[in-house]
């Protein structure tokens, strides 16, 4: 999904200021389907505003300037259901970490270790947030997409946790080599 599409979607759900667009992608898991940045999220909204996808209004802040809320309009609601009914393309997991332990056995012993468990812990932090925003109500939809998500990151921290002790006894290629 493109950033546009994914602002339509947000949008559907209630209308909001890029910021908040911005806010739901860090706090509420959208980051996992898409990155996004301001940079990439005000242009969006500008076109889907020039669309007629999305209305924009202002709102009067106190010593500030005027804030710009966007709706999304029966046209883009239309257009983000079409977006929806079109095949998906194939997930793409992309991984520094995975690439990394790829070549693990060249790297120094405990360096292969200390990434494991940074991964590992960044995981534990990624399901706890999960977890914990399970507490609010949510769509069918939504509830899917955090059970998912919370399957996925409990998978990877049994995997983490099971491979961790083959770390302490098998010694990487580039040290058994050099002995």
């Amino acid at each position: 999904m493109d950033v546009r599409t994914i602002c339509l979607g947000i949008l559907t759900r209630g209308d909001a200021t890029g910021y908040e667009i911005k806010n739901l992608f860090q706090d509420d898991g959208y980051q996992y389907f898409v990155e996004a940045s301001f940079g990439s999220i005000y242009p969006a909204l500008n076109r889907l505003t020039e669309e007629g996808l999305v209305s924009v209004r202002a709102e009067a802040q106190e010593k500030r300037p005027d804030r710009k809320v966007y709706s999304i309009t029966p046209s883009g609601r239309s257009a983000f259901i079409a977006s929806l009914l079109k095949p998906l393309p194939e997930d793409r997991h992309r991984s520094p970490f995975v690439f990394a332990m790829l070549f693990s056995d060249l790297l120094p012993e405990n360096h292969a270790r200390a990434l494991l468990d940074t991964y590992a812990a960044q995981t534990e932090i990624k399901l706890a947030q999960l977890s914990e925003s399970n507490t609010k109500p949510k769509t069918p939809g939504e509830e899917f997409a955090n059970g998912f998500g919370r399957a996925i990151y409990q998978a990877m921290l049994e995997y983490l946790r099971a491979y961790r002790p083959r770390l302490e006894t098998e010694p990487p290629a580039a040290v058994a080599a050099a002995e």
